[in-house]
């Protein structure tokens, strides 16, 4: 199993729940560009840490907002290419259907692959609503535009013996040969994160990693069934391998149980806001599949922002939940190290198996060094156990 340290790296000044929106159109003269510089050192200093600690380590993207300061994954992944020394570099990603440069991203990830020494491991992704405006895109067209990017990156990966030229419907390219080629070959390895059963199942196809993000237990079970289906209709196999899946989740970790849940409820506020967006941005036309569009329509509060069940089918709104909720939903881990321990393995039982954790182990308001205490005790009393647990699992069961 491998284990990430992940951050949205946060710029908390101007995150409180009097702002109507705190993405978009949250003006940036609220953004103090030294209090800016500091933040990116600690967040990198932090993912240092991870490094030497034995975590992989994980970033995204988002745009015009406090809620993460990373504009450009790409720029941190190279500076982290560099100073760090074993960790996989897990980019979740780049949002190829919202960019109009496919060979700048192949050339991009090839790039940090090389002066990584082959510790890349390449995200693409949707994105989410809030992003189509940022990058003037088309919501209607994205998840075609992203396929297509996403194959003509793979091409230009993987094609060695000079130009090749592509018609696509969107992009159009007449002479394409990267250089550099990446340092794994064919290509690094490819994840796609979603939130849904039919992107699951061309995911499963594909045979990528498929990432879905704080779903809980039920929502999981049904994308790794989906994932499970492409993967035999693609001819990959009957049997699914764990580390054809990844979870992300938030964490808090301490010696005591009350302080390891307040570190958890601290990186809950980011989930909490997650609905601090104006109305126009949360849910552009054409985003949104027909089916969960209805189903929002039908919502006794369309304005909420994501409600999931819990394992014995309680529903919990995650715009107003409580760390409980968020635990027993198998979204957060919180507490001791034991308690830790206890509650990712009974999750990862109950999803049928996990390869990979992403754990949200800073967030909101969580400050160095509560951060790095709980990325210390988590290395040292809940990571080797963990491993050694999980490995006993190989491939997936559906419960």
């Amino acid at each position: 199993m491998r284990i990430f340290h992940f951050s949205e790296e946060p710029y908390p000044d101007a995150w409180g729940a009097e702002r109507p929106s705190l993405r978009i159109t949250l003006p940036n003269e609220l953004c103090d560009p030294d209090v800016a510089h500091n933040l990116y050192h600690r967040y990198i200093d932090e993912w240092m840490l991870a490094d030497e600690l034995g975590f992989d380590i994980m970033l995204n993207e988002h745009h015009s907002t406090a809620t993460c300061l990373t504009a450009s994954a790409s720029v941190i992944l190279a500076i982290l290419a560099r100073v760090t020394k074993r960790a996989r570099l897990l980019i979740l990603g780049v949002p190829v259907g919202n960019r109009p440069d496919p060979i700048r991203v192949a050339e991009e990830m090839s790039m940090i692959d090389v002066i990584s020494k082959g510790r890349l491991e390449f995200g693409m992704i949707k994105g989410v609503p809030y992003d189509i405006e940022p990058a003037n895109s088309n919501a209607v067209t994205l998840m075609p535009r992203f396929w297509e990017a996403h194959d003509l990156i793979v091409k230009a990966m993987t094609t060695t013996s000079g130009p090749f030229s592509f018609e696509g419907d969107f992009f159009h390219y007449r002479n394409v040969n990267i250089w550099p080629r990446p340092y794994q070959q064919p290509r690094p390895p490819i994840w796609v994160s979603t939130a849904t059963p039919t992107n699951a199942v061309e995911i499963g196809a594909r045979g990528h990693v498929m990432a879905s993000f704080m779903g809980g237990m039920a929502e999981t079970v049904k994308l790794h069934k989906a994932y499970a289906q492409g993967y035999r209709e693609g001819g990959h196999g009957t049997q699914v391998p764990v580390d054809r899946f990844a979870y992300l989740a938030m964490c808090g970790v301490a010696s005591d149980e009350a302080e390891g849940r307040r570190r958890c409820d601290l990186i809950a506020d980011y989930l909490r806001t997650n609905a601090q967006v104006a109305d126009p941005f949360n849910k552009p036309p054409g985003y949104f599949s027909v089916e969960a569009a209805m189903r929002s329509a039908r919502s006794p509060n369309p304005r909420a922002f994501r409600t999931l069940m819990t394992p014995k089918g309680r529903p919990v709104e995650l715009s107003t939940a409580s760390l409980d909720d968020f635990i027993e939903c198998g979204i957060a881990f919180a507490g001791t190290p034991d308690q830790v321990f206890d509650q990712i393995c009974a999750f990862t039982d109950g999803i049928g198996g996990l390869g990979n954790l992403l754990l949200m182990t800073q967030g909101g308001h969580l400050g160095a060094a509560d951060t790095t205490d709980s990325m210390r005790l988590f290395a040292r009393e809940v990571m080797p156990r963990l491993r050694e647990r999980l490995a006993q699992r190989q491939f997936f069961e559906a419960a």
